[in-house]
């Protein structure tokens, strides 16, 4: 933590007491997630939008679209642009200005399980190989905080873009068209305490953690994204194990997601 206090060393030291008899401080087993509520189609002005509430952590995504350049290195794939934006309301430890390193990791992790999990089929949001294509904003803001923006990020997002529809009669393109999708990543954070594994960790607990490691799965089960945080590490057995916790977690998620895109 940034600053110590007898207040913080009395909840540090019972955090510790429970981690050591399996429970953690509101009653969850270690390999248990938070209640999880999520909400779509909430901007009207957007494309598509998603409100997530993960525990006590809340995060609004938001989808726009337009036509613009391709890259010269993918002249015939659409482009994605992923911006995280943690206001002072949400938090304490968050400031004013431009975006810190802490937006920056969290838009990065989101980007990287959007992309690497070949969310978005970008050659189908092609226009005109080299001239014209569809080029995606996801804007992901932090309304409150309490732990665990990457897996909470990541789920709206992903609820975003399953609800999002192409704008193609505001461009002259067409009709719209819903965003065509091809794969579901899900994000699932652990952090390591005092020996022990717990994963969606709250915002205590994340403070006290020595390393946390983020793993983003797809709807067949495999690996897509891995973010590593903090200085401790993790032994080979407890990898495998978030690794495994990941996919039943994903699984649960996207049968929820289902749910409210239907």
């Amino acid at each position: 933590m940034a600053e110590y206090s007898p207040v913080a060393d009395i909840k540090r030291d019972h955090i510790l007491k429970l981690i050591g008899k399996g429970v953690r401080p509101d009653g969850r087993r270690l390999d248990e997630q938070r209640p999880l509520d999520v909400e779509t189609g909430i901007i009207s002005s957007a494309e598509g939008s998603a409100r997530v509430r993960l525990g006590n952590t809340q995060v609004l995504v938001g989808i726009k679209m337009s036509v613009g350049e391709p890259f010269a290195d993918t002249p015939d794939r659409g482009v994605l642009t992923t911006n995280a934006e943690l206001i002072p309301m949400a938090s304490e430890t968050f400031e004013t200005g431009p975006p810190g390193e802490e937006a920056i990791e969290i838009a990065r992790v989101v980007d990287r399980a959007i992309r690497e999990g070949q969310a978005i089929d970008l050659k189908a949001l092609c226009l005109e190989p080299g001239k014209a294509v569809w080029i995606l904003f996801v804007d992901i803001h932090v309304l409150d905080y309490d732990g665990n923006l990457f897996d909470a990020a990541t789920i709206g997002a992903l609820a975003a873009l399953m609800t999002t529809k192409v704008p193609a009669k505001q461009f002259e393109r067409g009709e719209d068209f819903k965003l065509p999708l091809l794969h579901q990543p899900v994000a699932c954070t652990a952090v390591k305490i005092d020996g022990s594994v717990l994963v969606d960790p709250t915002f205590d607990e994340e403070s006290i953690a020595a390393a946390r490691l983020t793993v983003a799965t797809v709807e067949t089960g495999h690996l897509c994204a891995m973010q590593k945080g903090h200085g401790g590490s993790f032994r080979f057995e407890e990898v495998l194990h978030i690794v495994e916790v990941a996919r039943k977690m994903g699984e649960q998620i996207r049968s929820r997601l289902a749910q409210e895109a239907s």
